[in-house]
């Protein structure tokens, strides 16, 4: 009978559950307490106790849970990742740089299909902790359509590529040793190569872009940087392959970290509004602040549910663009408009750099653009219901 069909889904699962309380954990015990000696607008530990927090981390068995195993990692599945990401965004420097970097820093997924050669030198010591590297492909001309808007050239001269253009708003370039940079080398999405560009090549500077959070991006300068042939990543003319398996695995996890900091600034209003008096009751028995954590609530749920199902279906190896964008043009907007509410029931106290509320403000914005603007992922989601790809 129909009436008898169970359905099973929607429930974590008991490896999941636990994995979720260990970062929990994690994050209360080990990460929040260092944060307290850190200037409000500091991005990064002091490199010793990074160290040692790293190796705490190790030992709890939550060390490089992205790398596939054989190269020394976790390999755990994108629905795993998210898990995770919700939860180790949730302090105050978590916008950027979840668990203050205790969980490591894998390469740049794209390299695990690189050469033996270019896994042996950049892949196992970035591992290792012993290198760092960045994405490059954002330019002045545009960065929601690099099939298109991709102008640094790379020309073949002997046994060398020379790369000459100009990328805008690349995280972690400063900090790198390494990054996968994107040239055109053709015309169309078949005309574009990724390439391994070291720091220490000649030709090759950055310099910082101030922008509203602490942590600034880089603008980089290609002048006749040299790159050998052994640096090409994957077959010439087919970085843009790159670019969509980056972006589609990369957005999950990106929106489930929104989540995660509009959930630690809900719980913090709840707190708030139970203790604060003012006009001879509490903020929590007014309905104007009840309807503030109803909503927010609601589209905390909305957004991780979009979030589960663009991670669940990645996992399952379909194609999970649609899914992606749903996920985190929602999760975006939505983590943006509980900190709005969390700081309007906050009043003053919510401005002030003795709450996080403020510096999260700020880093949400640049969320909304970052991994594709919004209007781009609206646009994504209606072109493929206008063109009878998707049904409602």
């Amino acid at each position: 009978m129909i009436s008898k069909i169970a359905f099973d889904g929607f429930v974590l699962s008991d490896e999941l559950k636990m994995l979720q309380k260990m970062v929990r954990n994690f994050i209360r015990d080990e990460v929040i307490p260092l944060e307290e000696d850190l200037d409000f607008d500091a991005t990064h530990l002091p490199k010793d106790k990074l160290e040692l927090l790293q190796e705490k981390a190790k030992r709890a068995g939550l060390y490089q849970f992205n790398a596939p195993k054989k190269f020394g990692g976790q390999e755990l599945s994108i629905f795993a990742r998210t898990i995770i990401a919700e939860e180790a965004s949730q302090h105050k420097l978590g916008a950027y740089n979840p668990g203050l970097g205790a969980f490591g820093q894998s390469p740049p997924d794209i390299l695990y299909d690189g050469t033996k050669e270019q896994v042996e030198k950049y892949v196992y010591p970035t591992i290792e902790g012993k290198l760092s590297g960045f994405i490059a492909i954002t330019e002045p001309s545009g960065g929601s359509d690099p099939a298109r808007s991709i102008r640094t050239r790379a020309e073949k001269r002997g046994d060398k590529w020379v790369l000459n253009g100009q990328k805008v708003f690349i995280s972690g370039a400063d900090t790198a040793d390494y990054g996968i940079v994107f040239a055109r080398t053709g015309e169309g999405r078949k005309g574009i190569t990724a390439f391994i560009v070291e720091k220490g090549m000649e030709g090759f500077s950055h310099a910082l872009i101030p922008v509203i959070r602490p942590w600034y991006p880089c603008e980089l300068f290609l002048d006749n940087v040299e790159v050998p042939e052994e640096n090409v990543l994957g077959e010439v003319g087919h970085g843009f392959d790159f670019v969509q398996k980056w972006l589609i695995g990369n957005r999950i996890p990106y929106a489930a970290g929104c989540i995660g900091l509009a959930v630690a600034a809900l719980k913090k209003a709840i707190e708030y509004a139970n203790i604060r008096e003012t006009f001879g009751s509490k903020l929590a028995d007014k309905q104007a602040i009840q309807w503030m954590i109803a909503d927010s609530e609601i589209e905390l749920r909305a957004a991780r549910w979009l979030t589960y199902e663009a991670a669940w279906k990645a996992d399952l190896g379909e194609n999970a663009r649609y899914e992606a964008s749903a996920a985190k043009l929602y999760a975006t907007e939505a983590a943006g408009r509980i900190i709005d509410r969390v700081i309007q029931i906050f009043g003053g106290m919510g401005l002030a750099k003795e709450m996080p509320f403020e510096r999260w403000y700020r880093e949400l914005r640049i969320k909304r653009v970052g991994e594709g603007p919004s209007e781009v992922h609206r646009m994504v989601i209606s072109r493929d219901l206008l063109s009878g790809k998707r049904k409602i």
